[in-house]
């Protein structure tokens, strides 16, 4: 999907104090961090267990209309389970290759903060600076703080619900995040800012054009350096060019679209691979595979990441009304139970990856086909971490006592009713 990511270093023609500061601000933010998650028994899981996972998984991509997945389980106390499944085109024989590459989707928006935290804990920006201290052009956010931009609740509006048609009409056009992010600025704020979350892809195209500003570096390689060097995510970057959508090392993406009569074409959904990434920039643009996203689940729900005295939840809201009390949002994740993670759709791509800190329960999981609508994401992937949890203890471990305050069936039966695609006859 990309070419592999280089080391960047500020090169900057500075002289004393201030050219020291930038490099060994660049230095520091390369080092390698430990993720202290619970110790992963090497084993595979049960032939009972994986028999539900993939069960869970081959019905998501049915009613998804989805040819393609990947999936990662990790149970650190059972086993796990890494795998692929289906095709690449939906009548064709091959084979998804667990390797492929694909976007990241909103699992962007985490990585986002991330680089936020850094740069406040260092004294670049402040959290609670207003937007247009970072970003020309937009007075009307005077009262918009960078953390809000973060939590999600600026009160902007999402621009890809207003373009989606653009973006499925003519998926090779590059956009300037600025122009982009305007669309979700046109529509009208039903909140005061900081009120309550509301999704918006705007919101954090905006934080990424702060970030730069802030820094004098690209978004690309503030990510390399604060997020996929630090953890060691080589196959994990954020590009600026579209994919090779030919190579067998990258997860085709699809969309299902409506016909005159209404229906949707799951037979022959249309082919978005290609779609240029300038519109996702910084609120989902980033490519990664499935071993680099159960990674980063992994250190998101450590806090591996973040400066010391940094609660990414502590402004945490309820992501919509009548949420249960058990599910909320904040700094770029949700809290789910005890999983933390992120979900989300994206043109071509449904992903989620969740993971539990005390456990080390992980799971992170693709599907290639994008209509649906990301609660079919968050739907599999609470599914197979319920069904994970239950998971028998291997040779010498013992199971965590702490469950979900769900069940499998649940979100199952939540994916069968709600299936835009309906089981072949």
């Amino acid at each position: 999907m990309r070419a592999r990511p280089r080391r960047h270093r500020v090169v900057a023609a500075l002289s004393g104090v201030v050219a020291m500061i930038v490099v060994l601000a660049g230095c520091a933010a390369d080092a390698r961090v430990r993720v202290d998650s619970p110790a992963q028994v090497e084993a595979t899981l049960t032939a009972e267990t994986v028999q539900q996972l993939q069960d869970a998984v081959t019905a998501a991509m049915t009613a998804t209309g989805s040819p393609g997945a990947i999936v990662g389980v990790w149970a650190p106390w059972s086993g796990t389970w890494v795998t692929a499944l289906g095709t690449q085109t939906p009548a064709g024989s091959d084979a998804v290759s667990v390797d492929a590459q694909f976007r990241a989707g909103t699992v962007t928006r985490a990585m986002t903060c991330d680089v936020l935290y850094r740069l406040a804990a260092a004294g670049t920006m402040g959290l609670d600076d207003s937007v247009t201290k970072w970003v020309s052009g937009v007075p009307d956010l005077k009262d918009v703080t960078l953390r809000q931009l973060c939590d999600g609740t600026s009160g902007i509006g999402s621009s890809s619900a207003v373009l989606m048609g653009e973006l499925l009409a003519n998926p090779s056009r590059v956009w300037n995040p600025r122009e982009f992010a305007s669309f979700g600025l046109g529509q009208a704020r039903t909140t005061q800012p900081g009120a309550a979350w509301r999704d918006s892809d705007a919101g954090y195209l905006l934080l990424g054009l702060a970030l730069e500003r802030a820094s004098g570096q690209s978004a690309a390689e503030l990510l390399q350096e604060d997020v996929f060097g630090p953890l060691g995510m080589d196959a994990s970057s954020l590009p600026d060019s579209a994919p090779d959508s030919a190579s067998a090392t990258v997860l085709k993406g699809y969309y299902s679209q409506r016909g005159g009569d209404g229906v949707v074409n799951c037979a022959a959904p249309l082919d978005i691979t290609a779609l240029s990434p300038s519109s996702a920039f910084t609120d989902s643009g980033a490519v990664t595979d499935i071993q680099d996203l159960g990674h980063y689940a992994r250190a998101l729900a450590q806090g591996s990441l973040l400066p010391a005295g940094t609660d990414r939840l502590a402004t945490a809201t309820p992501p919509a009304d009548g949420a249960p009390s058990w599910f909320t949002t904040g700094g770029g994740v949700y809290k789910a139970g005890s999983l933390i993670g992120q979900y989300g759709a994206v043109p071509g791509y449904l992903t989620a990856a969740f993971s539990d800190p005390d456990s080390g329960l992980t799971v992170a999981v693709v599907l290639n086909n994008s209509a649906a609508g990301p609660g079919f994401a968050s739907a599999l992937s609470w599914e197979l971490a319920a069904i994970a949890s239950k998971a028998p203890p291997a040779a010498g471990q013992t199971a965590p006592d702490a469950g979900l305050p769900w069940t499998p069936e649940q979100y199952r039966d939540l994916i069968t009713a709600g299936a835009m695609c309906a089981p072949a006859q």
